[in-house]
């Protein structure tokens, strides 16, 4: 089964009006070349959410991100400011194709490091840094929403 943008976004606005509930919370799957993984993910789809993302978390659960999904193609880069955990981010496009992968590491003081993919997405998930590699993710997989 493959991921459509409007059920993506569908489904993110009821989870996002159902409540908060942390022990229901949305998930992504992804699908990679051998397995399933799935992600207990927080969802970030206002522009005030984005801005603070995992700002001043002092922890991240294991299976466990944060999903920012956009309303069109968007470009330019994510920054660690104040944000205290190393991640690794992958980008995915309106089909959930992770276009790129990339590790950040938490930034005190300005200037802090932008990390640009290079590459117009529509959703960024957000994981304790090494997380797709232990989990065998890579660019070309795909990314879907179960509630």
């Amino acid at each position: 089964m493959r991921f459509v943008l409007a059920a993506l976004l569908s489904a993110f606005a009821v989870a996002a009006c159902g409540g908060g509930g942390e022990e229901s919370g949305p998930r992504v799957v992804i699908e990679t070349d051998d397995d399933e993984v799935a992600v207990e993910v927080e969802v970030a789809d206002s522009s005030e959410e984005r801005a603070v993302g995992l700002m001043s978390r002092e922890s991240l659960g294991e299976d466990a991100g944060m999903i920012f999904v956009f309303p069109e193609e968007h470009s330019g880069g994510f920054w660690m400011k104040d944000t205290l955990i190393p991640l690794s981010i992958a980008f995915a496009d309106a089909d959930g194709r992770i276009l790129r992968i990339l590790d950040m590491e938490p930034c005190e003081a300005e200037p802090c490091e932008i990390y640009d993919p290079g590459v117009s997405y529509r959703s960024a998930l957000e994981v304790n840094q090494g997380a797709f590699s232990e989990w065998g993710v890579e660019e070309g997989d795909r990314l879907t929403f179960e509630r």
